[in-house]
């Protein structure tokens, strides 16, 4: 049974940093492109980070410089460290997979095969 659960959601003052965390189980962690994306009531959901086993990563423009993404093959998870947070981070944050290589690019979140019920961030000012 394949299992996306995310974790480490919070309320925090802006400045602050958190750090988010999605544990995979029932498909090959290492084959898959595993990805962030985080929703706003009243907004579509939007790409955070994505990486690929080989560790090629992209970020989306909005976390460029403030978050950072590690992957642990072994332990099957996917971390987002956050920092410097604004309350426009304030969302649903869910993780992804895709399976198969990606070369650390987002794909259509159509394409994703698997998705994690989310992990709430709020960010007050």
């Amino acid at each position: 049974q394949v299992q996306l659960v995310e974790s480490g959601g919070d309320s925090v003052q802006a400045g602050g940093s958190l750090r988010l965390s999605c544990s995979a189980s029932g498909f090959t962690f290492k084959d898959a492109c595993m990805a962030l994306f985080r929703q706003a009531p009243g907004t579509s959901r939007e790409g955070v980070a994505v990486a690929d086993s080989n560790g090629r990563k992209t970020y989306a423009d909005s976390g460029k410089g403030r978050f950072t993404s590690s992957q642990d093959n072994a332990k099957n998870t996917l971390d987002l460290q956050m920092a410097s947070l604004k309350p426009e981070d304030t969302a649903m944050y869910y993780c992804a997979a895709y399976k198969a290589y990606c070369s650390g690019r987002f794909f259509p979140q159509s394409l994703y095969h698997y998705w994690g019920q989310g992990t709430q961030v709020t960010v007050s000012s």
